[in-house]
């Protein structure tokens, strides 16, 4: 991944990372349909180990665009944010947006198994109601979970600038 711009914007503490993560509710899905982009909202849950290792999973329709598309090529991009408030500046360029975000590449995996099936609806439900959901093999049965392995990912952060000192 190329290296970013605004580096006094990078976030690497993981436990910030972590709030972004538990803050923003859909991630931006970015696909590549034969040659054309196709970019989907989604909710998500995920897990992050120590060492930073983010897996997210995702739930959708056991067919569709999006599942043929993944099977035809499981690259994905991806991208999320929270924290999202404009501010005022005293002149237009000055205006702008507080964010924090992520954004990362990785890999599709369709899954099979019935019980890693549950436990990724558990997470997903865990990340988007802060609530604990016991999930059986017939309520998983008749939906397509996906888990993103991230090979990489990079988080940014932009708070609200300190203002100026007036030139009285």
């Amino acid at each position: 991944m190329r290296g970013m711009t605004r580096r006094e914007r990078e976030v690497t503490d993981l436990e910030e990372i972590r709030g972004i993560l538990e803050r923003s509710k859909v991630v931006h899905l970015g696909l590549v349909d034969g040659d054309e982009p196709y970019v989907v909202p989604m909710n998500y849950g995920f897990t992050m180990d120590e060492d930073g290792t983010l897996k997210l999973y995702l739930h959708g329709a056991t067919q569709g665009r999006k599942i043929d598309v993944m099977r035809a090529n499981p690259k994905v991009f991806f991208e999320m944010e929270c924290d999202v408030e404009p501010f005022e500046g005293d002149v237009a360029c000055r205006y702008g947006m507080t964010y924090s975000s992520l954004m990362g590449r990785g890999r599709a995996v369709i899954l099979d198994d019935p019980a890693e099936k549950m436990a990724a609806m558990t997470q997903l439900m865990d990340t988007q109601t802060g609530k604990h959901f016991e999930f059986n093999e017939a309520l998983v049965h008749v939906v397509c979970v996906i888990r993103i392995d991230v090979l990489e990912y990079t988080a940014k952060r932009r708070p609200l600038p300190t203002p100026r000192p007036s030139a009285e």
